[in-house]
């Protein structure tokens, strides 16, 4: 029997890269989907975020799958705009069994020169997004009175120190004490809450070429996806440069299915050795 069968899973950031990687391993394991995503870029972010096309094809390809879903486009720094993707899916399926905050965007630079605007968006999109998505959905999963399962990506840079990532860093951690707050406050409800911890993962949100510069040797020269690679690679015990987003999406399945069932309030590091590194 498919591990997800009679499951509906909310996804946040579904319209590419992990959260579309999420999606689709949940769909194949018979879960039906709510799925949410932005679907525009922004001006703090310095590479293109997913688009309502993007998201189409995440639908197109969930229904290649022979599954059902529900997408919006909704921004996570809105509560009306994810309560109303929420009870969309809500009036469709009836409950919500499991919750992925996948969306989050990275940002960087200086300490000394992140700017207070710069600040507040990485935190809003990051961390109260996140927060806003649980919100939105734990009345109903309260209601419903059948446990569950909440999951926030997090990242390596929540357990180990980077520097120029300042805002992204502190956002991921706050997800961290927001998780283990949220574990004991619902475990007697059978709610289960965990952190996942990816290191660098081969996504959109990886190539593109702002990114590509940021990891290149010499500032004078354009960086290339090779460049990204190989600063990644040193910094896991794995031989393995970049993780794959299916990587992840088999952690989230692990914790979204009743295998899980004990597991509650963990930070669970999928970063090929990244947080366990020395030197």
């Amino acid at each position: 029997m498919k591990r997800m069968k009679d499951k509906v899973v909310l996804v946040t950031g579904a319209a590419r890269g992990q959260g579309r990687s999420h999606c689709l391993a949940l769909a194949r394991e018979g879960a039906k989907i709510i799925g949410v995503d932005m679907c525009h870029s922004v001006d703090e972010v310095a590479y293109p975020l997913g688009s309502q096309e993007d998201l189409d094809e995440t639908g197109r390809m969930i229904k290649e799958l022979g599954a059902d879903a529900v997408l919006m486009a909704a921004d996570t720094r809105s509560r009306s705009e994810l309560q109303e993707a929420v009870n969309a899916g809500l009036d469709q399926f009836g409950h919500i069994d499991v919750v992925v905050a996948s969306a989050g965007v990275f940002t960087w630079g200086e300490a000394q020169h992140v700017s207070e605007a710069d600040w507040q968006f990485g935190l809003d999109i990051n961390l109260t997004g996140a927060f806003n998505t649980v919100q939105a959905v734990l009345p109903s999963m309260i209601d419903h009175n059948q446990g569950g399962s909440i999951m926030f990506t997090s990242s390596q840079l929540a357990m180990r120190g980077c520097p120029n990532t300042v805002t992204y860093s502190a956002a991921k951690a706050g997800l961290v004490g927001m998780m283990r707050a949220l574990a004991s406050e619902l475990a007697p409800r059978s709610i289960r809450v965990n952190t996942i911890h990816p290191s660098n993962v081969d996504t959109p949100m990886v190539r593109n070429q702002a990114v590509y510069d940021l990891f290149a040797p010499d500032n004078n020269v354009k960086g290339t996806f090779e460049d990204v690679a190989a600063v990644g690679g040193i910094f896991h015990m794995l031989p393995i440069p970049l993780l794959n987003a299916s990587d992840i999406s088999n952690a989230v399945m692990f914790l979204a299915s009743d295998e899980s069932r004990a597991i509650t309030g963990v930070e669970f590091p999928v970063d090929a050795g990244s947080t366990q590194k020395l030197g």
